[in-house]
């Protein structure tokens, strides 16, 4: 089954940076599987995050795998440096790839970071069918990339379907836009394996009690299916 393993991936952008440490932590006793950092860089999406030094810094502060999204226009030009500074895996949006995608899926591979695409909610799974394969990752954005606490696409669920019919169990589905208790039931129910969650997740009192039960809820949508 392709989602027999669910990953709960809080997203740092939802943390709290003058307690980063500490919410890592947190997110790390709770059962977080892997960590999601969102790279932006103010072109491609219209709002700045935070660049490597900081994911020199996280890097410091854990050993959990660094789901690393870039947001950015070149991701070719910043692989590297991520890598070096400890991301686990590369994610680069297909939209600002102009040329053959398999050239910059090689790059972050020869870096030795797992590759990763992501599409945004207006993009087609079509987009990306010459390196669908090729990848270890595939982020379905069920938001428009830029901001949190943006509503979830309910629209997006059909290409979450199409991708999960076309990928290998070793590959990761993901979903990141929108995820809470709810939405992530239907995200596991359309497929997807792998949820990226910030509010959801960093801004509940009990965060393991937040994961555990966006985990509950995913395990269940795929046991009911």
């Amino acid at each position: 089954m392709r989602n027999a393993g669910i990953r709960i991936a809080p997203s740092l952008l939802a943390a709290d940076f003058a307690r980063l440490g500490e919410d890592i932590a947190a997110a790390t006793r709770g059962g977080a599987d892997i960590l999601h950092l969102d790279v932006m860089d103010g072109h491609f999406v219209p709002n700045l995050s935070f660049g490597v030094p900081v994911v020199e810094a996280i890097a410091r502060e854990t050993e959990q795998f660094l789901d690393t999204h870039l947001m950015i226009t070149d991701p070719g030009r910043y692989a590297e440096p991520f890598v070096k500074a400890g991301a686990g895996g590369i994610t680069f949006h297909i939209e600002v790839v102009e040329d053959d995608p398999r050239t910059v899926v090689r790059q972050i591979r020869d870096l030795g970071a797992r590759v990763g695409v992501a599409l945004n909610p207006g993009t087609p799974a079509e987009a990306i069918e010459s390196i669908v394969d090729q990848v270890d990752l595939v982020c379905v954005m069920t938001v428009w990339p830029g901001f949190g606490g943006q509503k979830f696409i309910d629209d997006c669920l059909p290409k979450i379907e199409t991708l999960a019919g076309q990928m290998r169990d070793d590959q990761w589905l993901e979903v990141d836009g929108g995820v809470d208790a709810s939405t992530v039931s239907l995200c596991a129910a359309a497929g997807a394996d792998t949820f990226v969650a910030g509010s959801a997740v960093f801004g509940r009192d009990d965060v393991g009690a937040a994961i555990a039960t966006l985990r509950d809820n995913a395990q269940g949508a795929v046991a009911g299916k």
